[in-house]
């Protein structure tokens, strides 16, 4: 067993971990005043002119297949990259992608759709959440009712990330209540321009969500994506892509809150010699510096699985769950070494302390995980210790 990465993976993740500490890093104060003032970290032209930088590197596209001009990465180099992003919270990315389900897309959508994505002239978003349908995706009551060759949609999407910014959705109608999610649910690609709606909702992070509002917005049937009936099971292939990317992108951001907790411990003095003498902040950081390398084997080996054609969902519920878990008590730790100094906003601790609060909830709640793992071990999809095979 060879946990070593290999020369070219070890570039790879050296030169992103480079990109981060001389592009974004220096950004940082200034995201952090942007965001006091409410107002958005980068700009559209600043993220796009960082993506160019980048893309003149050759990072463009990180999973996106070569045919389509994309470097085709692995699921454990995507996972290492997240990581080395996760060191800065500047909402950066890197261009060149687009959602795994318009691959699906027949030849005349790919290129309205799929390509000018991919390319950054157009942006997308992901649709399936309702306000009462989160977590039970199959209780969505959005409707798509067939009218001669078009269908009217009606209903109201919400916490859809990128809803303020995209031009189009990929959203998930009902188009037959007696089938539901059994047949009865089918993806339609909505242009904004054809009636579509967006709200912002204001959170207590810097992530803006959005409401999307349909109103008899009419398609025609070519706006299908894959086939009428088949939009569930496309929503799940979105939804389980790469749950491992998100705790993937929160070691880094505990790396980095931990390099910070033992800065402020060795020089940080009280009662005349430094606190990384108490025996209380060691213990704080003795457990984040092994809940970190736990975490980072977890999301590995869901990686690994990923790019071993194997079922990953379990192994991702397990990194996902941790991950939240671990990312919210290792920031809560380092800004109580901080101290006041770690509650103001002059420091990015509280501002990581709201970010990572997220990771919890969204793509999959911690109870949701839970119970996906409990329901693979009480019926025997999974094997206690079984991870080995």
């Amino acid at each position: 067993m060879d946990f070593s990465l290999s020369v070219e993976e070890r570039e790879i993740r050296d030169w992103v971990r480079t990109f981060v500490r001389k592009e974004l890093v220096p950004l940082e104060q200034e995201v952090l005043r942007r965001e006091r003032a409410h107002q958005p970290g980068l700009t559209s032209d600043e993220l796009s002119e960082l993506r160019q930088k980048a893309k003149k590197s050759g990072f463009w596209g990180v999973q996106t297949p070569p045919e389509y001009g994309g470097m085709g990465l692995s699921a454990v180099m995507t996972a290492l990259l997240e990581a080395e992003l996760g060191r800065t919270f500047v909402p950066f990315s890197f261009g060149g992608s687009a959602d795994n389900i318009l691959f699906h897309a027949n030849d005349e959508q790919k290129e309205r759709y799929l390509l000018p994505t991919i390319e950054g002239t157009r942006k997308s978003c992901f649709a399936i959440t309702e306000p009462g349908a989160g977590s039970d995706a199959k209780a969505i009551r959005t409707t798509a009712r067939r009218d001669g060759s078009d269908w009217v949609i009606n209903g109201e999407k919400t916490f859809i990330t990128g809803g303020n910014e995209a031009d189009f959705v990929m959203v998930f109608a009902v188009t037959d209540p007696d089938k539901g999610a059994n047949g009865g649910v089918t993806c339609f690609l909505v242009d904004r321009d054809m009636g579509w709606r967006s709200e912002y909702i204001d959170t207590m992070g810097e992530w803006g969500p959005a409401s999307l509002i349909f109103d008899d917005v009419r398609v025609p049937s070519s706006q299908i994506l894959g086939e009428v009936g088949q939009g569930f099971a496309l929503a799940m292939q979105w939804i389980g892509r790469g749950r491992y990317l998100l705790p993937a992108r929160a070691i880094g951001s505990c790396e980095r809150l931990l390099s910070m907790a033992i800065d402020h411990a060795n020089t940080r003095e009280t009662f005349g010699a430094p606190i990384a003498e108490r025996q209380a902040i060691q213990w704080m950081i003795a457990d984040s510096g092994v809940e970190i390398e736990a975490l980072r084997w977890l999301v590995l080996h869901a990686a690994w699985q990923v790019d071993s054609g194997m079922d990953s969902r379990h192994a991702q519920s397990i990194a996902k769950l941790y991950g939240g878990q671990k990312a919210n008590e290792i920031v809560d730790r380092v800004l109580q070494i901080h101290g006041g100094m770690g509650y103001t906003r002059e420091l990015p601790i509280e501002r990581w302390y709201r970010e990572l609060r997220l990771l919890r909830i969204y793509e999959g709640t911690d109870e949701i995980q839970r119970r996906t793992i409990a329901r693979n071990l009480l019926k025997g999809h999974v094997t206690v210790g079984g991870a080995l095979g």
